[in-house]
């Protein structure tokens, strides 16, 4: 089979796109280089049918979803392909270089709104204690681990901290989150005892010498990377004993529905994640409605 790729202009034009993106709202190479894929993807469909982005209508851009679908693609991925058709062609529309969007009229998978799988407390205990803390790496571990569970950053943003956004004296994390945006987060007295043992006894050591900002480095004086902690979060979960999967986020969304048992505001948990609305924190309210349910139960006379 012939491969197929973009010709210059087109690409230039996917690039110009991805530039605005980057400049406009400050997204991560993360979600750029979906937002590429999605696109170089569809231009490839198309042009196997004689089309180019440019040219293509809304027909031709359902004939590609209509294919994905079959191959198997999920609601959830085929929202976001049709977001990144939406958000490149009112591009061009803005810039003048079409008049009509052809993803306009095309209607979203509908979603359901999954519900947010948390370890209980006890869980999480066993598993903030699994590293060897007596092993530098095993410090550094308790430490991010402590501060993941103690702050619920996400995964993103923790292994991204520069050692100059702790603030050790006031207990509080400057987070650059989505968008670029900064929230001041609370460390947590047993995030904040750990990550003090950390850079006393094992970061030094670790950088060998080498000059980095970063706050959590590898055991070369590396920055660590998402997917390196992504497999250490596993290793740990299954020395814990832990059955489920269990990913960096579980420890986000454990954060977050043990703030709520423990009486926290909608409001506060959207400041403390990062939510840019309270819609997307919502998603927790299954548990602030079982924590009612339960102080009901307890404390009325006809629970």
């Amino acid at each position: 089979m012939v491969s197929l790729s973009l010709d210059v202009e087109e690409e230039a034009l996917l690039e110009r796109f991805l530039d605005v993106l980057w400049m406009e709202h400050g997204l991560s190479d993360h979600t750029l280089a979906a937002y590429r894929s999605d696109l170089k993807g569809t231009a490839i469909f198309l042009q196997r049918q004689g089309q180019t982005l440019t040219i293509a209508q809304r027909h031709d851009l359902l004939a590609y979803l209509t294919q994905r679908v079959k191959a198997g693609a999920r609601p959830r991925t085929t929202a976001r392909l049709l977001s990144s058709l939406r958000r490149f062609y009112q591009y061009l529309v803005r810039e003048g270089r079409l008049e009509i969007d052809p993803s306009a009229q095309i209607d979203a998978p509908k979603l359901g709104r999954p519900l947010p799988k948390a370890l209980t407390e006890a869980e999480v205990e066993i598993l903030l204690q699994a590293p060897d803390v007596t092993q530098l790496l095993g410090l550094r571990d308790r430490a991010m681990l402590e501060l993941l569970y103690a702050s619920g950053l996400r995964v993103s943003e923790l292994v991204n901290l520069q050692v100059s956004q702790i603030n050790q004296r006031q207990g509080v994390l400057r987070v650059v989150g989505k968008g670029n945006k900064e929230r001041l987060v609370p460390l947590g007295e047993e995030a904040a005892e750990w990550l003090e043992r950390y850079l006393k006894e094992a970061r030094s050591s670790l950088l060998q010498g080498k000059p980095n900002d970063e706050l959590f480095v590898t055991q070369r004086g590396a920055a660590m990377t998402r997917q390196a902690f992504w497999y250490l979060i596993k290793r740990y979960a299954r020395k814990a004993g832990i059955a489920a999967g269990l990913s960096p986020h579980g420890l986000r969304h454990s954060f977050a529905t043990h703030l709520l048992n423990h009486g926290a505001d909608l409001r506060v948990l959207q400041m403390l994640l990062g939510h840019s609305n309270l819609s997307t924190t919502q998603i927790y309210t299954h548990v602030a409605r079982e924590r009612l349910k339960g102080v009901h139960a307890a404390h009325h006379p006809r629970g």
